[in-house]
């Protein structure tokens, strides 16, 4: 077994932290149990996070809430169509009175980003969008500015009004550590949202931890024990998705068009881990895999036009790989 990254009782310390952190979220957001868990996961993974959803399903106010209580600084950038690279990296600006450029930062250069309706900007934006998201710097002017730790993407798209829209390309898709599908809240949890809005109640957010505690935590993360045949396990579902016929999954052939990369494979170990975290252990199991497995394989594993046709969704062709690999 691998030695842990911290010892027991900053590990316990820093559950207690991060459950305080939920806590604090839960006390505006109603529900969203799963999209709050997600973004923590995300963040504890140094990742970023694609979250789709129909309007009015308290995204952007998740995402903000979670950063008022890390104490992190928060911006939005409302993705258009007439959106430039230098409206979202920053640009040089003459002076001239010196006759010299300076250099003004734009809004990226924050901890937690927003790209709200990320499909709705140009090729050019996505391109230097993924830089940031990938080196963790920007390039103005032939100058590189290192992003502040720590630097989280999280981008929203909307499954309708698909008019003006640009697809985003696998690439891209493929550098978001998940894809968070979130669905309508449930009769109780929207009768307190009326009550709330009916009332006006306004809750302040405190914060309750800090970036420091978040770069510890990811340490922690890191630790996480995850046995060789868990290991496999991961590497074979990666597969299952590449090969389904090696797992006697003949009729999947013909619905994925593409499986997932391998980038898909270290992600799935790194989000386990801190899936097994967030529940308060050392050490990873298969239900850790297997919960967060479609949230990894979402945006990576493309389906044909046949599954397409048969009227499956990507999440349907998943779970018949989940089922399909053996469970070690």
């Amino acid at each position: 077994m691998t030695h842990p990254a911290v010892a027991d009782e900053q590990f316990r310390e820093l559950t207690r932290l991060i459950e305080a952190v939920r806590a604090e979220v839960g006390r505006v957001i109603v529900g969203q149990e799963y999209l709050v868990n997600r973004l923590l996961i995300a963040l504890l993974c140094n990742g970023h996070i694609l979250i789709e959803g129909m309007p009015g399903l308290a995204k952007t106010l998740a995402v903000h809430t979670l950063s008022d209580a890390l104490d992190m600084r928060f911006v939005r950038i409302q993705f258009t169509p007439d959106l430039l690279p230098a409206d979202l990296l920053g640009t040089r600006i003459y002076n001239q009175h010196t006759g010299d450029f300076s250099i003004q930062l734009g809004p990226i250069f924050a901890n937690v980003v927003l790209a709200d309706e990320i499909n709705r900007a140009p090729a050019k934006v996505q391109s230097a969008l993924l830089e940031a998201m990938q080196e963790r710097q920007v390039s103005i002017g032939g100058k590189t500015f290192q992003l502040e730790q720590p630097f989280m993407v999280l981008a929203t798209q909307n499954p309708i009004e698909q008019e003006g829209t640009y697809p985003l390309p696998e690439a891209q898709l493929d550098r978001f550590l998940l894809k968070a599908v979130i669905t309508y809240p449930n009769r109780l949890e929207e009768r307190v949202i009326l009550d709330r809005g009916l009332t006006g109640e306004d809750t302040t957010v405190h914060a309750v931890a800090n970036s420091e505690a978040i770069l510890t935590a990811r340490r922690a993360v890191r630790g996480v024990y995850i046995d060789d045949r868990l290991k496999d396990y991961i590497v074979q579902l990666v597969r299952g998705t590449r090969e389904p016929r090696s797992f006697n999954m003949p009729d999947l052939a013909t619905l994925i068009a593409h499986g997932a990369s391998p980038r898909a494979t270290i992600f799935l170990g790194q989000c386990a881990q801190a899936h097994a975290f967030l529940d308060g252990r050392h050490y990873v199991t298969p239900e850790d895999v297997k919960a967060i497995a479609p949230d990894v394989f979402r945006h990576r594993v493309i389906i044909t036009y046949e599954a397409e046709a048969e009227d499956m969704r990507v999440d349907d062709v998943v779970t018949r790989v989940l089922n399909g690999v053996p469970v070690p």
